[in-house]
């Protein structure tokens, strides 16, 4: 029997990064991928669908000069197809030569991986299995899309996430049921072509639930100006498939109802753990009441069984998977560190226009009752998104309602958004206040000057005084559930 420091089982992005993780430490390494290396990271997910966006945003920007440009679908497919191909064959050559050079042992298996106990795993393959012992585990077997009960998906014209390469043409109608990020991301990509009369399928009164309201309303007007048709406050009472095309009902907060049809229907309300054939009661392990596996900072109750990405969390994002699965590794076979934390992640809303997030917004914060200040910098004053002719948008700072004004959040909406977060996250990680940043010599011209401007506003010494720009600059504190305006300080009145 073949004995391994750790066996990973998935070989997406998590179980990948995992596995080069342990290679550092010189361990002998078995990575187990049932179906393709990469996962859905690579096929139907991240990189796909911002393959997408990216050429949208061309298309977008061309239709803006020639008007009748009529983009084709079979090129933007080949574009896509091309990126996905690209990427999982440096994936797959990178393992073949680690495999050939790494002389302490480094495995890779295409098979379905399964516990036979907490040590052994089952490897079945081409009608065989094997069974390898793992001094230590990390499972990374990812997620899947969610579909309702009572909607059939054939992923050919009641899709998922995973059928979006399965179109031949860009629909004509579309509906997409979920107002989340990846909903109004996907909504924002097919509204980009200008081919499909997207409609949005919104349960709650405005989109982007989660976000601020100023951010969510800057998202709608792009998409309704891209000719997308937003379903407010809307029940989905069927969805089926008839003759072909997509038939759906809705009953709105007003108890009207109306019968819709289209060409292609998208279901985007989130995602759930993969476990699968996995048997992890054989191994003893806990679940989650969502399915997924049960893990205190990655170590499952199994004390030598690790777990990392979408099948342990409720936060599926590629570079939350990645860093899980590095950071179990390093607790198995590295120096004691500190637990992982969850409260500085950059993300990123490929939306239009972008959007680009770290830490709390507004209504978290209101929410759990943290007095704070917010400084808001309208895109219109930035010098590059003047020359970009790309004035819509703005950039947002929140932090602590006291001298030391540690940044709490930051929300970026607007070209280059997600360019714009980082030094601000690092301030977060490193609880420091704002002033290093606001004195350093940024470039010009460039986004992150309105980063800098922002941080001069909270410290009263901005070049535009909120004062003056009323409309476009905006200062102000939250404390015991009021809104107290700063923007009629003067130059004499610090903060």
């Amino acid at each position: 029997m073949e004995h391994y420091d750790l066996v990973v089982i998935g070989g997406g992005p998590s179980g990948y990064a995992g596995a080069m993780r342990a290679v550092d430490f010189g361990k002998r390494v078995l990575l187990i991928e049932k179906n393709r290396l990469g996962g859905a990271g690579i096929y139907n997910g991240v990189l796909t669908s911002k393959t997408l966006w990216e050429q949208g945003l061309k298309v977008d920007a061309i239709r803006s000069v020639v008007n009748d440009y009529q983009p084709a679908f079979a090129q933007f497919s080949e574009l896509v197809n091309d990126a996905v191909f690209e990427r999982k064959t440096q994936m797959s050559v990178h393992l073949k030569l680690l495999e050939k050079h790494y002389n302490k042992g480094f495995y890779y298996e295409k098979g379905w991986a399964s516990f036979k106990d907490a040590h052994h795993i089952n490897i079945q393959k081409e009608g065989q299995v094997k069974t390898v012992y793992a001094k230590h585990v990390l499972i990374a077997t990812g997620s899947k899309p969610r579909i309702p009960d009572s909607i059939q998906v054939d992923e050919e014209i009641i899709v998922t996430s995973n059928g979006i390469r399965n179109f031949k043409a860009f629909p004509k109608k579309m509906v997409i049921l979920g107002a989340g990020v990846t909903g109004c991301e996907f909504a924002t990509i097919f509204s980009l072509y200008a081919k499909t009369q997207v409609n949005l399928i919104d349960k709650a009164d405005r989109i982007l639930p989660t976000e601020d309201d100023d951010v969510a309303l800057e998202v709608q007007h792009n998409l309704q100006a891209h000719g997308a048709v937003i379903h407010h406050g809307a029940k989905l009472t069927f969805m089926k498939v008839v003759n072909g095309r997509v038939e759906y009902g809705l009953q709105f907060s007003d108890k009207r109802e109306d019968i819709f049809v289209v060409d292609k229907a998208l279901i985007s309300i989130g995602r759930q753990p993969v476990t699968e054939g996995l048997h992890p009661e054989r191994a003893g392990l806990q679940l989650k009441p969502n399915g997924g596996i049960w893990h205190d900072d990655t170590q499952t109750n199994i004390s030598h069984i690790y777990v990392s990405g979408d099948v342990s969390t409720d936060m599926a994002l590629v570079n939350v998977a990645e860093r899980e699965a590095r950071h179990a590794v390093v607790r198995m076979f590295g120096p004691g560190i500190k637990p992982l934390t969850y409260k500085n992640i950059s993300s990123i809303m490929f939306l239009n226009p972008e959007v680009a997030a770290v830490g709390y917004n507004e209504q978290q914060l209101r929410e759990r009752g943290i007095p704070h200040r917010v400084v808001k910098v309208d895109y219109s004053v930035i010098a590059r998104a003047i020359a970009m002719r790309k004035t819509r948008g703005f950039i947002k700072i929140l932090v602590t309602h006291d001298y030391a004004m540690r940044i709490l959040g930051m929300r970026v909406v607007g070209e280059h958004a997600s360019s714009a977060i980082q030094a601000v996250a690092y301030l977060i990680h490193t609880q420091q206040g704002i002033r290093e940043l606001a004195d350093m010599m940024h470039p010009h011209p460039s986004i992150i000057e309105g980063v800098q401007e922002a941080l001069r506003m909270l410290l009263n010494k901005s070049i535009y005084k909120p004062y003056i720009f009323k409309d476009r600059l905006k200062c102000y504190a939250y404390e015991n559930g009021s809104v107290i305006l700063l923007n009629d300080l003067t130059d004499d009145e610090p903060l």
